[in-house]
Parts: C-alpha cells; structure tokens; sequence
C-alpha cells in the first residue's frame, strides 16, 4: 500500500509546523496507523534550516503529552511533487507556498490546516513567536482540533 504523505508548513519551522507534525504523528500511533503514512514540516522561510524548534514550542508539546522530533528545512518545489497533501498554517504561507507552484496539477494538494478546525475553517493559525505561553498553548488546541478532523478526513479516504 502507498503511504499517505502530509507536509506541515509555517514561516520558520520552529513553532507551528513542527507541532502539527508531532501532533498528528502522536494521533497516526495511538490509532495504530503510522504505517501508512510519511509526516514531516518545514518553513517557507529558511530562518531556522538545521535548528530544533523553539523550546516554548517544546515545551508545550512536552506539557500535553507529545513529544517533538524535527530539525528545520524549507519548502521547495520537490515538495509539490513529494506530499499528497500540503497543510499551511496562515495565508501568507499559502501565497508563498503558491508563488513556487509550476505544475497546476499539484495546487489541489494545498489547504490552509483550518480548513479542519470545526471552530474555525478557512482561519489563519495565529503565530505565537511573540507571545506567552497561552499563545503557544492556543495553538496547540487549534492543531489538536484540526489534525484530528484531517486524520478522520483521511481514514474514511483510506477506507474508500
């Protein structure tokens, strides 16, 4: 069986992407799917290629329960082609995640991550860079929300 492959991108791949990768990589384990599926993350700015993500980053991710692994890269076109499906943090990432697009065929991979949220679809995942730590635990809610609605979304694919 082909796995499935999802990318996580966000501006420098030290705060949001990577804990949508940890989160939704701690979801496909405990559902016994990791099997088919290739997760990773990565920044659309090349700010942090090579760092661990930021340690407020870590530690909240540590504080609910999930464990982060991920160093640093950026988005690049081989990426198109790479992941069956590209989930954008914020509209700016969107736009600079499309400006790399040259094959049209490979648009319909890209969706903003909350387009999954129930309580917020089409809504942009706030960075938290610059705030406390009720920022940092804010954005873990948002991705808990939504990498749960997109792994419901891709298990009843899988099923069809």
């Amino acid at each position: 069986m082909t796995k499935v492959k999802v990318l996580f991108v966000c501006l420098g791949n030290i705060c949001r992407s990577p804990l949508a990768e940890a989160i939704f990589k701690d979801k496909i384990k405990r559902r016994n799917l990791d099997h088919l599926f290739v997760v990773d993350s990565c920044g659309t700015a090349n700010y942090h290629v090579g760092d661990t993500p930021d340690p407020r980053t870590i530690a909240n991710a540590k504080k609910n329960g999930v464990e982060i692994d991920h160093l640093g890269r950026q988005f690049g076109t081989r990426d198109f082609k790479d992941f069956d499906h590209i989930l954008v943090m914020d509209s700016s990432n969107h736009s600079n995640v499309m400006r790399l697009l040259g094959d049209p065929a490979h648009a319909g991979k890209v969706a903003m991550m909350r387009n999954f949220d129930p309580t917020g679809f089409g809504h942009d995942v706030p960075d938290p860079y610059y705030g406390q730590e009720r920022h940092f635990q804010e954005v873990f809610d948002i991705l808990d929300r939504s990498t749960e609605n997109f792994l419901d979304h891709l298990e009843k694919e899988l099923k069809r």
